[in-house]
């Protein structure tokens, strides 16, 4: 490949999903040139209309208060609650085979919401818009990755248009299957979790009083999520069922799917009264081996994906990139190269152990409330009783789920 032939940038990052584009966003500011390459064009600035469950994102993310100081950082917060957020300051969880229940308040730790349900489209609208308008970035969209290749001076990128981008830095930030990881054979530990998450908005009976409530059944556990709307009524829903049961819900007819929704979730909020088409994705557990490669860096859904049943993926993904910023940031304020292995080293290190610790959490969770035997339900049960009767064991998992612990 003719190194003539090549145009140059500093810094590649390769999606444009809300992981590249949050990274694009905190690098832009470096005094380097950023190009940000997607298969798709960006979208547009959020403009959400309409009241009703098709008026909205099937996919939603519960961000963190640390996940919302990063985008307040990034400039992007104010347009996401322009469109719509929602926050929530409750939070209700309940074992379908006991009397376990828990629940987790905002007051607790003196604060105001734990979180906010953000559709995913709203957040990438906002964080395209932020990137479209900063100098020193280069957007490629469409463009889509065919093949690169390493050396000592970074990489080069061959893209399908026949076009070739070298970087000293490649941050991979292309989702689960990433092909960059792909490309560069760096290796994943996965598995199969057997479960399919159903995804939809629903209107309910009665209003969510911002409240994520969460229910564990023997096939999986089911998630309603308060999203904004003039009534409060509107729920994401994400219901993590056993693969089998799933192709029956999604070609269950509104109605069917609504009473099937409402005998599963418990009916804590009325009954369902109107919904949107759903859509299913399978789950599995990702981890790459390495995060990092001389001049290569994994972050988000390119470097780990986690089960879905407490909201967490989104916000390891931008925890993520807040890290690797902040180290690039460092070693260019030094006048050291992006792409050196102990500058992306130290963002491994400085991630790598906490995203494990979580998706190991979430796997023992789901495992937990997966046992049916009677000692576990025992177990579970008193065990959620007995969390619920220790306010100090409580605040600090409520810290530690907001981010700030």
């Amino acid at each position: 490949m003719p190194e003539a032939s090549c145009d140059s940038v500093d810094i590649a990052i390769v999606g444009g999903g809300i992981a590249g584009l949050a990274a694009a966003a905190a690098l832009a500011g470096s005094g380097r040139t950023v190009a940000v390459l997607e298969a798709r064009e960006l979208p547009q600035p959020a403009s959400v209309q309409g009241d009703t469950p098709s008026d909205y994102d099937a996919r939603v993310s519960a961000l963190t208060p640390r996940s919302i100081d990063f985008l307040k950082q990034l400039g992007v917060w104010p347009a996401i609650e322009a469109a719509r957020s929602c926050p929530y300051a409750h939070m209700t969880v309940w074992d379908a085979e006991g009397t376990g229940r828990i629940e987790f308040d905002a007051q607790e730790v003196s604060a105001e919401s734990l979180g906010s349900i953000v559709e995913n489209s709203v957040i990438t609208s906002a964080l395209a818009h932020k990137v479209q308008s900063l100098n020193g970035i280069r957007v490629l969209a469409p463009a889509r990755l065919s093949d690169l290749s390493l050396d000592e001076h970074g990489s080069i990128l061959k893209l399908e248009d026949g076009g070739h981008l070298r970087c000293q830095l490649l941050i991979a930030a292309d989702g689960a299957r990433s092909p960059t990881r792909e490309l560069l054979g760096m290796r994943t530990r996965e598995w199969e979790y057997g479960h399919r998450a159903i995804v939809t908005t629903v209107a309910f009976e009665a209003p969510h009083q911002h409240t994520a409530w969460q229910r564990f059944l023997q096939t999986g556990p089911l998630a309603l999520l308060p999203l904004a709307s003039t009534d409060d009524r509107l729920c994401s829903i994400v219901w993590s069922i056993e693969e089998h049961l799933a192709d029956e819900l999604l070609a269950m007819d509104d109605e069917a799917f609504a009473e099937a929704l409402g005998q599963a979730s418990e009916h804590v909020l009325g009954q369902v009264t109107a919904c949107a088409p759903r859509k299913g994705f399978p789950l599995r557990q990702r981890h790459a081996v390495d995060y990092v490669l001389p001049g290569v860096a994994l972050v988000g859904d390119a470097a780990h994906t986690i089960h879905p049943l407490a909201g967490q993926g989104i916000n390891l993904g931008l925890a993520d990139v807040q890290v690797l910023a902040q180290e690039i940031n460092t070693a260019l304020a030094r006048g050291l190269s992006p792409g050196r292995m102990d500058v992306l080293g130290r963002y491994q290190r400085r991630r790598k152990g906490d995203n494990l610790a979580m998706m190991a959490a979430m796997d023992g969770f789901k495992r937990l409330f997966e046992q049916h035997a009677p000692p576990w339900r025992w177990l579970r049960n008193t065990g959620m009783r007995t969390v619920a009767g220790l306010p100090m064991v409580k605040r600090r998992i409520i810290r530690q789920a907001m981010g700030v612990g």
